[in-house]
């Protein structure tokens, strides 16, 4: 059967500069909500861009953050 909500690839074989909120989600293992509350508050791991007022997470800041840096 097929998912209702597709996978994002695995986050070596991003090719994008940047994530929108849900997919930088799904890698962090972290509710989208959780990501909005980061950007508000400025006091996340990881620090958004705004583009067109959505928020884009930059995929370098997602791969620092997974390996524990």
């Amino acid at each position: 059967m097929a998912s209702l909500h597709p996978v994002p690839p695995p986050l070596e074989h991003e090719t994008r500069s940047a994530l929108p909120t849900a997919e930088a989600a799904f890698h962090l293992n972290r509710s989208q909500q959780t990501l909005r509350v980061w950007a508000c508050r400025e006091n996340g791991p990881i620090h958004p861009v705004r583009i067109n007022g959505r928020l884009a997470w930059p995929v370098a800041s997602l791969r620092t953050v997974l390996e524990g840096k």
